[in-house]
């Protein structure tokens, strides 16, 4: 099952290593020995008992720590016995609070967590541990924010870290936060500063001399070289946490790093690797008796087998996992299961009965707003279904995850535009604040002015030209200050309007001009979505540069066949825009032909490499033949985009239009765009179909 968009499927393995590394990402603080219990003398002679005492709760929270997430129910109920024998105030005591917190975020117990939130900002003024209570607060609320999918707000949240004097700071409880920090940059996107937070939470655990927190960093961190392509990195540093592992282990510290052993080597061309790391994973997970990770384990195997077509033994392996998953009570690993599960069966052509099972995970996952795994999981059905000749499923499932896909993009836009909209709000604030400065600065020039010019006029009428002078040297500086402001401006807006990879228009600047458009009634010209056939396959074979460089050739290609007044849009992804004045069908097929031949006619060039590229194109001509009806934008789009993958259906580089459909108003014309590929079977709508050219074989 999917898991993340910018990553090969092998991601699956995710949430195996959000679930290994989740404790040591946001447990306790660290180190207090001398802390009394609750209870103990103050008399002389006894000093030495809460010493020992301490020792022993120090022993107890080190082991806590390391295996507590294999079973954190159990072991939240070890922790407040911990804390009832801890004295008030003691470092074990907070260290025992912090570890339960982050168990109960592991569980996402929201009344448990604010419990132990209120707990900690409880504690007590006197304490020698007070000093570490913001940290505390800082690194349970960041690890809620984790469990809860609120990475952005994790991000800025544990940005606080740099005001952290890290000579007084517990060094455990730093670590952690540092780490949890890595992992979440990681998981957000910031994939450089996840690396640069990683390599300082590394630093951090030799300083401690901790074998076991260096190889949970050091998997970590290896995690993250994956996601930023650095692939032989990766495979180094994974290797390195296998050595400092196997040299403190334990069963969960085991199970985490070779989860990360099997994700690093999972696009190696031999897959014994990956294969093997997998299968550790599962023997270490039985060994700590840990249903939960025992689940997940079983879960990665089945994708490894489904990526490896073998669908019997991958639908076993869910089966298994499946069980297991209803035994722990872990809702992401059984919609996992039930993915590969409903995958495996389509495998072994019992298609009804596997659609069954995918739909019912991409149910579960929806009602856990996971909307950007919903979009992927509704795309890769489709992919099986195609690859099975479903194609009316796979038309479906293509369609459903475009309407995924565009509403995580309308969240996201909003996200974004709420940022860049408080961005551009703070510097046209700065930018306010020194113009006044300006114009302050300027009366007190002119105010001077006016003083020099009254004592110069009685000594010598020629001053007056002089202050002049200044006068003019001033209104000019002004008119410049405020031509600059309205130059920077214009660029702000046009900025916004454009694509930064490829130069286009984007979405924004569509939408503004369509606006102008379609003013009088609907939309009126010729539409035209482009979809540039395999690109995952691009991005994953040949890598993410090539993808860029295929995706800039594909503009300059569009933009060399339209004319000036045409409009030409970077759409999202590898989806492109086309619109054009003419209204005529005839010249939207030979348009179409010419975008068919432009795109598939020669291979883009990148470095030493030449990449075949070809495309799936749906268009359409408005008003529509033969009544001349009209749609607003919106629907035109999806008509072009219902079109455009029926051409990726039934074999891409090739395009399919709409000549004419036999509608008498625009509620039967959305009717029959709603069911269209029937409607063309029974004559009800005429397609114009057109072929790309030949394509050469891949180098």
């Amino acid at each position: 099952m999917p898991f993340k968009p910018s990553e090969p499927r092998a991601a699956a393995l995710a949430p195996a290593v959000c679930l290994a590394l989740a404790l040591l990402s946001g447990c306790g603080p660290g180190d207090g020995a001398g802390s009394r219990p609750a209870g103990a003398s103050g008399a002389s002679g006894s000093a030495s008992v809460p010493a020992v005492q301490d020792r022993a709760l120090q022993a107890e929270l080190e082991q806590q720590e390391r295996v507590g997430q294999a079973h954190p129910r159990d072991h939240v109920r070890e922790l407040q016995a911990i804390e009832a024998r801890a004295a008030v105030g003691s470092a074990e005591r907070l260290e025992a609070l912090s570890q339960r917190a982050a168990l109960l975020a592991q569980l996402r117990d929201r009344s448990g967590h604010e419990a132990a939130i209120e707990a900690i900002k409880a504690w007590p003024e006197a304490a020698t541990t007070r000093s570490q209570i913001p940290l505390a607060l800082m690194l349970a609320r960041a690890q809620w924010l984790k469990a809860n999918g609120e990475l952005g707000a994790g991000v800025r949240l544990l940005g606080g870290l740099a005001d952290i004097d890290a000579a007084t700071a517990d060094r455990r409880l730093m670590w952690r936060a540092t780490e949890l920090r890595a992992y979440i940059q990681g998981d957000y996107g910031e994939v450089d500063a996840a690396v640069e937070s990683g390599l300082k939470a590394l630093e951090q655990s030799r300083a401690m001399e901790s074998r076991w927190r260096a190889a949970h960093t050091e998997a970590t961190l290896a995690f993250n070289y994956y996601r930023s392509q650095q692939f032989d990195h990766a495979k180094r540093t994974a290797r390195e946490a296998l050595q400092a592992a196997q040299q403190d282990p334990d069963p969960v510290l085991l199970y985490s790093v070779h989860t990360i052993l099997g994700i690093v080597h999972s696009q190696d061309e031999d897959p014994k690797l990956s294969q093997q790391a997998r299968e550790q994973a599962l023997q270490y997970a039985r060994e700590a008796q840990a249903p939960g990770l025992q689940a997940l384990a079983l879960g990665n195997l089945a994708d490894y087998e489904l990526r490896s077509g073998n669908y019997a033994r991958a639908l076993d392996l869910s089966t298994q996992s499946l069980a297991l998953a209803h035994e722990s009570g872990d809702i992401s690993t059984e919609i996992l299961a039930r993915y590969n599960s409903g995958i495996a069966k389509i495998g072994l052509r019992k298609l009804e009965e596997g659609k069954r099972d995918v739909l019912q995970a991409i149910t579960m996952d929806a009602q856990r707003e996971a909307g950007g795994y919903t979009a992927e999981s509704w795309l890769e059905l489709g992919t099986y279904l195609e690859k099975f000749d479903d194609l009316p499923g796979a038309v479906e499932a293509f369609h459903q995850s475009r309407r995924e896909f565009d509403e995580v993009l309308r969240d996201e836009t909003r996200k974004a535009v709420l940022e860049a909209q408080a961005r551009f709000e703070d510097q046209q604030r700065q930018r306010e604040i020194r113009l006044l400065n300006q114009d302050n600065s300027l009366k007190a020039e002119q105010i001077r002015t006016r003083d020099l010019q009254l004592k110069l006029w009685a000594e010598v009428g020629g001053c007056v030209l002089l202050s002049g002078a200044l006068l003019a040297l001033a209104y000019r500086r002004i008119r410049r200050t405020n031509a600059a402001l309205a130059q920077t401006n214009e660029s702000l807006r046009v900025q916004s309007e454009r694509d930064p990879l490829t130069g286009l228009a984007n979405r924004r600047h569509f939408q503004q001009a369509i606006a102008q458009r379609t003013r009088d009634g609907g939309l009126r010209g010729s539409l035209f979505l482009i979809d540039i056939d395999h690109f995952k396959r691009i991005n994953d074979q040949w890598g993410h540069a090539a993808g860029d460089t295929v995706l800039v050739e594909v503009a300059r290609r569009l933009c060399g066949v339209l004319r000036e007044q045409d409009l030409v849009v970077r759409w999202g992804g590898e989806e492109f825009l086309i619109l054009v004045t003419s209204e005529a069908t005839e010249d939207a097929r030979q348009l179409g032909q010419r975008l068919l031949d432009q795109m598939g006619g020669q291979p883009v060039e990148h470095g030493s490499l030449r990449i075949p590229i070809s495309a799936s194109i749906g268009f359409a001509s408005f008003p529509m033949a033969p009544q001349d009806l009209t749609l607003e934008w919106e629907r035109a789009i999806d008509l072009v985009d219902t079109v455009m993958y029926m051409a990726k259906a039934h074999g891409r580089n090739k395009a399919y239009g709409v000549a004419a459909m036999q509608a008498r108003d625009r509620d039967q014309l959305l009717a029959l765009a709603g069911r269209i590929e029937s409607a063309w079977h029974q004559g009800q709508v005429q397609l114009v179909s057109l072929l790309g050219p030949t394509q050469e074989s891949r180098a």
